[in-house]
C-alpha cells in the first residue's frame, strides 16, 4: 500500500510503498477513506514531541472494514467505521472502572509476532496505534466504532479526534452546567467543537478567543456569543470585563503555554480551567500562587469523576491527566454495506 512515511522532525513526509500484515486475533484491516490532518500530528513533524522513526502518522480517520482477525466479534467486511486513538485493553483497572481513555496496557502485538507495518524489510512504527496516513490501517477492534453507512466518511473522520476531543472536554471532563459562562481559547478544529459542546450544554455566554478574525466569525456561526481578538488587547482583561470577574469554565484548545496560563487567569473563583491542547515537551505552565488559592475549591465526591475525558482539568489549580485523546464515544453499531472504492481524502483539521 502507499503511505506517507515520517522520517524525523523537520523532514518532509515521503510517499512510499509499505507492506501491511494480515489481521490476527482481534485486529481489523480497514481501508482508509478519509483522514484529518490534525495539528497534533504536526507537533511531531515540528519536533515538539518525540516519536521513533520510520513511522506513519495520522490518527483522525474513517474507512471501511476489509478483513478481520479470527477473534473479532463486532465487525465484518463492509462495515463503515471511525478510528479512535484511545484504543484500550478492556481488562486493566482503568478499563474495568469505565475510564478506558486512561488505559495503561493498550493492546499491541507481541515482540514475537511479525510487525504490522514494514518498509524495505524493516518495521515501521505505528502512530497512536492507528497510522492513518496510509491507504489501509491495521488496528485492534477496540480502536474502532461502527457507524451507519449513510454518514459521509470525510465528515466522520473528524469525529475520531477533533470533534470528540472538543465536545468531550466540555460535556465529559468539565461537565458544564446550563447557564454557565464559558471561554474557549483557540477557534480551530478542537476549539470549534468545544464551542458547539458548550452550546449543546446550554451555556448562556460562550466567548471564543483567537487572533484571526475569520476564525472568530466562524466560531460565532457555530454557537459562540462573543469573540475576543487576543492580538487587540489582553484577552484575560477583556473576558473579565465582559463577565464581571471571570468565566465559570475555560478551555485551552491550542497547545500554547501562554494560552494555558490565560485560560486559568480568566476563570472566576471556583471556576474550572481545562487544558486540551498539547503543550510542547519541556514547557512549564506558570500560575500565580495567590490566584490559585483564591480560585481553588475543595476536592470531593462531586468532582471525583470529572476527568472522564482525556484533557487535563483544573478546578482552581491544575490537575493533570494524559492529554488530547478522544473517548470511544459512539455505542451504536448498526449493520453497514460495502461501499465502492475511492482514494483517501485528506482533511485540514488543524487546531
Amino acid at each position: 500500500m502507499k503511505a506517507a512515511v515520517f522520517h524525523g522532525p523537520h523532514q518532509p513526509l515521503t510517499i512510499e510503498n509499505v507492506d501491511i500484515d494480515k489481521p490476527i486475533g482481534r485486529e481489523v484491516l480497514v481501508r482508509t477513506v478519509a483522514s484529518g490532518v490534525c495539528h497534533s500530528d504536526l507537533h511531531f513533524v515540528d519536533g515538539f514531541y518525540p516519536f521513533p522513526t520510520p513511522a506513519i502518522l495520522g490518527h483522525e480517520a474513517a474507512g471501511i472494514v476489509e478483513e478481520v482477525g479470527l477473534q473479532v466479534s463486532e465487525f465484518k467486511p463492509g462495515d463503515h467505521v471511525i478510528a479512535c486513538l484511545s484504543v484500550f485493553c478492556g481488562h486493566c483497572d482503568y478499563c474495568l472502572t469505565g475510564r478506558t481513555h486512561l488505559c495503561q496496557t493498550r493492546p499491541v502485538r507481541a515482540k514475537t509476532d511479525p510487525p504490522k507495518l514494514s518498509w524495505k524489510g524493516q518495521p515501521v512504527n505505528q502512530f497512536a496505534n492507528l497510522s492513518a496516513y496510509a491507504e489501509q490501517m491495521l488496528v485492534h477492534e477496540n480502536a474502532l466504532v461502527k457507524i451507519d453507512d449513510s454518514m459521509p466518511l470525510d465528515r466522520a473522520a473528524l469525529i475520531g479526534c477533533g470533534v470528540t476531543t472538543g465536545v468531550g472536554a466540555v460535556l465529559n471532563t468539565a461537565r458544564i452546567e446550563a447557564g454557565s459562562t464559558v471561554a474557549v481559547f483557540g477557534a480551530g478544529g478542537v476549539g470549534l467543537a468545544a464551542v458547539q459542546g458548550a452550546r449543546i450544554a446550554g451555556a448562556r455566554m460562550i466567548i471564543a478567543v483567537d487572533t484571526v478574525e475569520s476564525k472568530l466569525a466562524k466560531a460565532k456561526e457555530l454557537g459562540a456569543t462573543h469573540g475576543v481578538n487576543a492580538k487587540a488587547d489582553d484577552p484575560v482583561k477583556q473576558i473579565r470585563a465582559m463577565t464581571n470577574g471571570g468565566v465559570d469554565y475555560s478551555f485551552e484548545c491550542i497547545g500554547l503555554k501562554v494560552a494555558a496560563e490565560q485560560c486559568f487567569d480568566c476563570i472566576r473563583p471556583g471556576g474550572t480551567a481545562t487544558v486540551v491542547g498539547m503543550i510542547p515537551v519541556g514547557q512549564k505552565i506558570e500560575l500565580d500562587g495567590p490566584a490559585a488559592l483564591h480560585r481553588a475549591v475543595p476536592a470531593g465526591p462531586a468532582h471525583a469523576r470529572r476527568d472522564d475525558h482525556a484533557p487535563g482539568q483544573a478546578r482552581g489549580r491544575q490537575r493533570g491527566v494524559p492529554g488530547h485523546e478522544g473517548g470511544r464515544g459512539l455505542a451504536h453499531r448498526p449493520d453497514a454495506r460495502v461501499a465502492s472504492w475511492s482514494p483517501p481524502v485528506w482533511i485540514d483539521a488543524s487546531c
